[in-house]
């Protein structure tokens, strides 16, 4: 049985997030930064909400900073939002090679994600959300975004396979 946190106020427990996930309009502003320079500033995310992980932010390519994302190899499967295929993140002089990942024909119900991106954020400099420091989700594979406004356990820790 997972020992599940109480939200505070304000607070959102993933938890209560659904199975499909949902895709969430966001207006809180985005900014990352790879190099020590500012690659993609937002105020229009997409948040992608699934029980018992953190939220993923989804951002408009039109976003990024020119020449700040590069097609990579390689290609995973989602169950419910289809084939994503990887881009490398480009800025400051560093490369994130396969650090960020977009749905360019999603299935059905996810149709939004299209032209928008979603990041590793501990493969990044810095990603603030509403000015806080995103914490990236444990694991290699997962892309949630962790702040203060979300409370767990998150899958992606050792022994959380089975959830």
């Amino acid at each position: 049985m997972v020992e599940r946190v109480q939200p505070g106020p304000g607070q959102e427990s993933v938890w209560d997030y659904p199975r499909p996930p949902v895709v969430v309009p966001s207006d809180e502003p985005v900014v990352v930064q790879l190099g020590g320079e500012v690659v993609a500033r937002s105020r229009a995310a997409l948040r992608v909400l699934e029980t018992s992980h953190p939220p993923t932010y989804y951002l408009p390519r039109t976003d990024f900073s020119p020449g700040a994302l590069e097609p990579a190899p390689g290609s995973s499967w989602c169950e419910f939002k289809g084939r994503a295929a990887y881009l490398t993140v480009v800025g400051g002089g560093r490369r994130a090679e396969a650090a960020a990942w977009t749905y360019p024909h999603p299935s059905p119900g996810y149709e939004e994600l299209v032209d928008h991106v979603a990041l590793y954020p501990g493969r990044m400099d810095l990603v603030l959300v509403d000015g806080e420091r995103v914490v990236p989700q444990e694991g290699g594979f997962y892309g949630g975004w962790i702040t203060s406004r979300v409370v767990g356990p998150f899958k992606g820790a050792p022994g959380t396979t089975g959830w």
